[in-house]
């Protein structure tokens, strides 16, 4: 399927103009390190998710531009235009604009960057993060509560820092974290649940082997009232380390292999094919959940699997559009622009 047909970029990133032709089930874009083939990545996903996933306007800007701005010409004939004028950004979806890209004109990306291969060992925080951005992205609710625990948390993370406070002046901002902390608890849970469901099976068709993956969830599973009544015995302690020691924003998603914590008895080779299966099943929920099949974003992953891998990954991802960088061109790929 053809989501995205043209990329036109001006003093986005190292780019004083720049154009790029994607009509075309997958695009190559081969280049040397350093030549600015994330940046076009990372413009197609601004203008399909409404935010960068590398860095702020100011860092995307041209050094020494007053602005910058991005086309992304739809296969539907919509056009997305994102503008950035030094100091604020704004949208335009076919003459309408706003200065945030609107939930419907939203679309569903799949991004695979070099860092997801060692998600496994990653810290608690970039693991929360994969997982909370995949499930935004399913979820409107889910982001919606995500945003507005991380408000209430904050504030109550700053009264936390006044030594006159008491725990009745954390009562609002406790109840808010243990309501909307119980909703993304739930929410979690059912779609973890939705990726155990095949991750062994397809992780076996990668790796060949009769191993079984699974991902855990690290946390407490409770109900508002336990939440909450955490959150009030944890007072004393919460306000002498100045921050809330419990609750969502903690928890972590464990990956397992055999049983066994996959950081540390699964091999590199391993851990990269559950990974791969993540991401094929990543798609599939997507596709599933939203009604549209997604972009596939893949940053020079070749480069970090081997010819297996990178044959499975092209397989699985066939029936999606693919934008591809990378430093050589496979050979059983067109390429379609050159760096």
């Amino acid at each position: 399927m053809e989501v995205i047909r043209k990329v036109s970029l001006r003093n986005f990133r190292c780019y004083d103009e720049f154009s790029l032709d994607c009509r075309r089930p997958t695009t190559l874009i081969v280049g040397e390190n350093g030549s600015g083939k994330t940046s076009i990545l990372e413009a197609i996903y601004l203008a399909l998710r409404g935010k960068s996933f590398k860095g702020v306007d100011g860092e995307i800007k041209k050094r020494n531009a007053d602005f910058y701005r991005a086309e992304i010409e739809l296969g539907d004939a919509r056009n997305i235009i994102i503008r950035f004028d030094g100091s604020k950004k704004s949208f335009e979806v076919d003459g309408r604009k706003s200065l945030r890209l609107a939930k419907k004109d939203k679309y569903p990306v799949v991004l695979f960057e070099p860092d997801d291969l060692y998600l496994v060992g990653s810290s608690p925080a970039r693991r929360r993060n994969y997982f909370d951005e995949l499930f935004k992205q399913i979820d409107n609710r889910y982001a919606v509560a995500l945003g507005k625990y991380n408000k209430a948390l904050k504030q109550r993370n700053d009264l936390l820092k006044n030594e006159q406070i008491g725990v009745d002046d954390l009562f609002s901002w406790n109840v808010m974290c243990a309501n909307y902390g119980v909703e993304i608890l739930i929410a979690r849970k059912k779609y973890l649940e939705m990726i155990n469901e095949s991750l062994t099976e397809i992780y076996r068709n990668i790796a060949k082997n009769r191993d079984v993956c699974n991902l855990r969830y690290i946390g407490e599973l409770c109900d508002e009232n336990r939440y909450l009544g955490i959150l009030e015995r944890n007072f004393e302690k919460d306000r002498l380390f100045g921050y809330t020691s419990f609750g969502i924003h903690r928890d972590d998603f464990e990956f397992e292999f055999n049983g066994k914590k996959a950081d540390g008895s699964a091999s590199r080779g391993e851990i990269r094919s559950m990974i791969l299966a993540l991401k094929f099943i990543e798609a599939k929920i997507l596709e599933g959940e939203t009604g549209h099949p997604p972009v596939v974003l893949l940053d020079d992953i070749f480069s970090e699997l081997d010819e297996m891998r990178q044959k499975h990954l092209v397989e699985n991802f066939r029936d999606y559009q693919m934008i591809i960088t990378s430093t050589a061109a496979p050979a059983d790929l067109d390429v379609s622009k050159n760096l």
